[in-house]
């Protein structure tokens, strides 16, 4: 179906209708979506643009679109972590419940396609329930639902949020946290924990340990990794996969946000920034122009960027000095003896 028979389609209307009908039914149409769009993502727009750094906070690049090219990156040759931490997580996951004494309910971060999560699931018989919580909600289902088929003796129960803020546990797994002698057990892969700022991070790991409640424990993914010849292809990848997952943010604010972002005008980069141990991934203008978002004009330099994420790669001692200040304690860890040094920790709240 050609683009504009589809708008009508979905507003009710015909082709045969007449040219004021149309326009009637579209302008109600583009009002009732744009009542849907999460204001949060609006105001970050606007005021990154507005910024002296333009920038856009990484959470946004996960629309359902997003997800799927970040399921993408993860299978690329140059992406390392995926690879590496389903390898730790495979060794790991035979030995872990009797390492932390039977936990209940599974509490993932930032779920995604949830893959990984298949390799705790199989091998924890005393779990269950299962809690994906994640920001994509088309996304988030689908996942759940495979997983409520493929593991019929668990509860899968999804929770749509942006985990970067407070966010609730359904009731039945936050009132029995309370009472569980082993507490919910977090899982947190990916080294997603590496897209906030050492601050962020605390802030983030201080807010998941009251999420979870007493008893609980964090099992993280955390890359180590400074070598530039392994970071920037795991950035800049040969297929252009992360470039494209980058540059569908410029989709996402033309359709949710009324943009007129002509992607051709920008090109995806990402750099090493040793000084502060983080890959950098920005857009990066390739002339000069104007883009205007919800009726507000932005100027663009030739070269100017908008910057879209950090990867953080914290040391050992850096990330564990962060989970202390977040009143969380490392039970143990599996690290990766090669080049990369991804090191996967089991951390249990402090009472």
């Amino acid at each position: 179906m050609k683009p504009d028979l589809q708008w009508l389609a979905e507003i009710g209307a015909t082709p045969a209708a007449n040219a004021s009908q149309r326009g009637t039914n579209v302008t109600a149409l583009k009002t009732a979506l744009a009542a849907t769009v999460d204001p949060q993502f609006e105001a970050d727009v606007l005021d990154g643009l507005d910024d002296d750094q333009k920038h856009i906070p990484s959470i946004w690049l996960y629309d359902r679109r997003g997800s799927e090219l970040f399921e993408e990156i993860t299978e690329v040759a140059e992406y390392y972590p995926t690879r590496t931490e389903t390898r730790l997580l495979a060794g790991l996951a035979p030995e872990l419940e009797s390492e932390i004494g039977g936990v209940h309910s599974l509490v993932e971060i930032g779920s995604g396609s949830s893959r990984k999560t298949r390799l705790l699931l199989a091998a924890m018989h005393s779990l269950a329930r299962y809690v994906p919580v994640d920001i994509s909600a088309d996304f988030l289902h689908d996942a759940a639902a495979g997983l409520a088929r493929d593991f019929p003796r668990l509860a899968v129960q999804p929770v749509v949020a942006d985990f970067t803020a407070p966010f609730a546990l359904p009731a039945s797994i936050a009132g029995r946290a309370a009472d569980d002698s082993a507490g919910n057990l977090g899982f947190f892969p990916g080294s997603t924990i590496g897209n906030f700022t050492p601050d962020a991070a605390v802030d983030l790991m201080t807010q998941l340990a009251r999420t979870l409640g007493p008893r609980s424990r964090l099992l993280i993914g955390v890359d180590t990794t400074q070598d530039p010849a392994l970071l920037i292809p795991a950035y800049d990848d040969a297929a252009g996969v992360t470039a494209e997952f980058n540059l569908n943010l410029l989709d996402r604010i033309n359709r949710e946000l009324d943009g007129d972002f002509d992607r051709c005008n920008f090109r995806h980069l990402a750099r090493h920034d040793p000084q502060h141990g983080r890959i950098e991934m920005h857009l990066v203008s390739q002339r000069e122009h104007t883009v205007h978002v919800r009726g507000r004009t932005f100027a663009f330099a030739a070269g100017e960027t908008i910057h879209t994420e950090n990867c953080y790669k914290y040391s050992p001692s850096q990330f564990l000095h962060m989970a202390h200040a977040a009143h969380w304690r490392c039970e143990r860890s599996w690290q990766d003896g090669g080049r990369t040094g991804f090191t996967v920790y089991l951390l249990r709240r402090d009472a």
